[in-house]
This record gives structure tokens, sequence and C-alpha cells, in this order.
């Protein structure tokens, strides 16, 4: 796949992210994560998990709040094993919508959420010197 095929497909991603989040919650890891998305266009709610509360504290609050979340942690070990954990404790509560994080994952070099929009710049600047040379 070649960059303008990549950032034409990352950009598609983000768009239907930020019509769903008009209506959804977001759920990420922490603040970082948080700028990221605000800085790609996320408008709507963005919750982290790293608040300070119990990950199962966090989860009964997300399930009393929202009937539909959108969990989107890093794509590494440690963020698809906090993904599975949210999953079951909102299980038959909360539905999760998971399949944000998975196209990131397959479809982009960058390895969480906090590098989206440095990734996209040099997906951009690759771009950019491919047109003059």
């Amino acid at each position: 796949m070649d960059y303008e095929e990549s950032l034409d497909i990352i950009e598609e991603i983000i768009r239907r992210l930020k019509v769903m989040n008009e209506s959804v919650p977001i759920i990420v890891e922490g603040e970082k994560d948080v700028d990221a998305l605000r800085r790609l266009g996320m408008e709507g709610e963005i919750l982290t998990v790293h608040s300070g509360k119990k990950l199962v504290d966090f989860c009964d609050m997300v399930a009393s709040k929202y009937s539909e979340v959108i969990v989107l942690t890093d794509w590494d070990r440690k963020g698809g094993k906090l993904s599975n954990t949210i999953e079951q404790n909102l299980g038959g509560r909360t539905k999760c919508i998971m399949e944000f994080r998975a196209l990131f994952s397959k479809n982009m070099m960058a390895r969480d959420i906090e590098s989206i929009p440095a990734y996209i710049k040099h997906v951009k600047i690759k771009i950019e010197k491919r047109r003059y040379e």
C-alpha cells in the first residue's frame, strides 16, 4: 500500500470516528490520547480509563450512563488486554464498539493513539517529497 492510499484510509477511519463520537463517547487510556483525538477533530465526549478510579468502578460508572461506547485503547499488548477487560466488565450492560481500534491497528504503523497526529504528518511529508522527486 502506498502513502496516499494509507492516508486516505486513515482519514476515512477518523471521519467515521468523528461522526460516531457526536453521539457515542470514546474510552481511551489517558489524557495524551484525549489531546490527540481533539487534534484530530473529535468534539464529542471522551472518557479516560486512567482517571484515578479503579477499572471496575470506572466500568460501573460507564454502564450507568451509556448504552454504548467506543473502546479505543492503544493497540499494543497492554491496550489489548485493557480493551478486553473493559469489554468483559461492560458485557451485557453497555455495547462496546471495538472496530476503530482494529482499523487503526491494521492501517497504520503508529502503536498508540497519541502518535496518530504525528504519523499523519509524517505520511503527508512523505507524499509531498514524492511529488517533487
